[in-house]
Parts: C-alpha cells; structure tokens; sequence
C-alpha cells in the first residue's frame, strides 16, 4: 500500500525549523513526507529563525486554538546602535551609530521590560489589517496604523553581552503574540541607540522543548522507512494541564454523538468553574474536550478527536 492509501497519521510532530524555511515551507514538505494534507501548527517563525515548530497532523488540527498553553521560549542575538525597517538584520538600514551602553545599563531596561507590556506589533509581520497582512503592506512601502497588544514577559535574561560592539544574546520566556524583534527594537530606543535581531532560536513552544523535536532530514528519513510514528504523540499531550472528566463506555457514545453528560454520574473535578474546558477520558483514552456548566450541573462536548 503506498503512503497516500494508508491510514491518515493523527497526532502531534515537534520539528527544529532550520533556518531558510518559512512556516509555509515546512509545512509543505511535511505534507509530502507524511502523505497527506491536513497538517498546521501552532505559531510561525520567520524565515530566519530556527528552533521549535509545532506541528498538528489530521484531527490534531483541531487543537491549534484550544491548546492551554502557548507559551514560547526563545534565544534571541541582537545589535545595539542599528536599526532597521524590518526590526532585524535582513532588513534595510535606517540608523547606525555606536552605543555607548554598558551591561549594568542595559540590565537596568531590561527590568522595564519584564512582566505585563504594551507592544505594537511591527509592519513586517502577519498581522491582518483591512483583510491584508501588514508585511505585505510594508513591502509596498506602506505603514498603517496598529494598535498596541498586551504581552506577558515571563523571563528575560541577559546571556552574553560586548559593550565594544553592541552584541549579545537574550533568553526570552513569553506569552502568545509576542514579537521579539519588537521587544529589541523597544529596548534600544529606551537605551537611545536603536537595536535590531541578528538570530532567533525558538527552545520551547507550548510545553515541548527541543528535546522534543527532530529535524526535517530526520523526519525524511523515519518516513521512508515508515518509522514516523515513533515521534508522532497523541493529541492529548498538548491538553495535560487541563482538568479531566471520566466517563462509561455508555457514557462515551452519547459524548460522541453531541450529547450533554450529567456532572453528577461521573468523575470530574468539583473545583471546575462554569464554563472551564476539560478533557474527557472514557476507557479507551482521551475522547475530546467538554465544557462545564455549572448552571445545568452537566458537561457539553465541545471538541471531539
């Protein structure tokens, strides 16, 4: 049976994105790797960027909005005394000048930095404005207007710094939709001098690190050999910190057929909160996603897998 007959693969794939490849790119060699097309993932990476890629295959697509975490971690070089319109070193060069910035200064706007911040996400990223992504208005010389979002800045550590050339290296734990060329950017306008990203590498993503990943040769390789599924996990993994509800077999069939589930004639979690989301777990495993009701005491299928 050749590999687009058999069995769609379901389950979740971390991939280290090498450098060069968008998002898209990947995606698209995973497809004809895997044989099939319905794969996503949970968060793109530029082009030049490296590292931790989640990546969804058949009914897994359905989890990229409900994952509880989406957090992400990353190792991030950066040049003061640069700026640029892309925010990083593929971009044109705006300004230069040398900066006169030592370690202890720059400790010191770091502390600005961390916790809860406003950021203004940049011109060249994917960001919809007006039905059009903002990289592609910026690449028409364009520049619209854009709000301010709220980020959460978990972590942020300075690895490596030369005041003689304005270079180092910055650990960044952060919340979803956090750009980190922005972050840079922020930080060297509060130093005087502007700074742009020169390397970005994702460590983690929505609880799975690198030691998680593999490769895109080596997902080559397992697929010829039909040993992909070795690395491929069940969809649950992505909703372990989530409560769960267990249900009967008969219980399971009325789950899957849309039907509401009285909390009291199962086990869940008594501190759920209306409206929380739960996994539901009949005996043969995770079934999909439920909602509590606390007004009606009964759990609502929300998500099947």
């Amino acid at each position: 049976m050749s590999r687009r007959e058999a069995s769609p693969i379901n389950g979740v794939l971390i991939v280290d994105k090498p450098e060069g490849f968008t998002s898209f790119d990947l995606c698209a060699r995973l497809r004809r790797i895997v044989g099939q097309r319905r794969i996503g993932h949970t968060g793109t990476l530029d082009p030049m960027a490296t590292g931790v890629m989640v990546v969804l295959l058949g009914t897994a697509t359905r989890a990229a909005e409900l994952m509880p975490n989406h957090d992400k971690r990353y190792v991030a070089g950066f040049r003061l005394g640069v700026t640029t319109d892309t925010l990083d070193i593929t971009g044109k060069e705006l300004t230069s000048c040398q900066p006169d910035v030592d370690a202890s200064a720059l400790e010191a706007v770091l502390e600005d930095f961390r916790g809860e911040i406003d950021q203004l996400p940049p011109m060249y990223s994917a960001v919809h404005s007006d039905g059009r992504r903002l990289y592609e208005l910026a690449r028409e010389g364009v520049e619209v207007e854009r709000t301010p979002r709220r980020i959460t800045i978990h972590r942020l550590d300075l690895l490596s710094y030369d005041s003689a050339t304005g270079e180092g290296t910055l650990d960044v734990s952060c919340s979803r939709g956090t750009y980190i060329r922005s972050l840079i950017d922020d930080i060297g306008r509060a130093l005087g001098c502007g700074g742009i990203m020169t390397a970005l590498r994702r460590t983690e993503a929505c609880g799975f690190s690198l030691d998680d990943a593999i490769t895109v040769a080596q997902a080559q390789e397992m697929g010829e050999s039909g040993r992909l599924n070795e690395r491929i996990m069940p969809v649950e993994r992505v909703f372990e910190t989530l409560p769960f509800c267990g249900i009967t077999d008969k219980q399971s069939v009325r789950y899957l057929n849309g039907g509401e589930l009285d909390l009291s004639r199962m086990k869940h979690p008594d501190s759920a909160d209306d409206g929380q989301l739960v996994r539901v777990m009949g005996p043969q495993g995770f079934l999909g996603i439920g909602r509590i009701d606390r007004q009606t005491e009964q759990l609502r299928p929300y998500k099947k897998f």
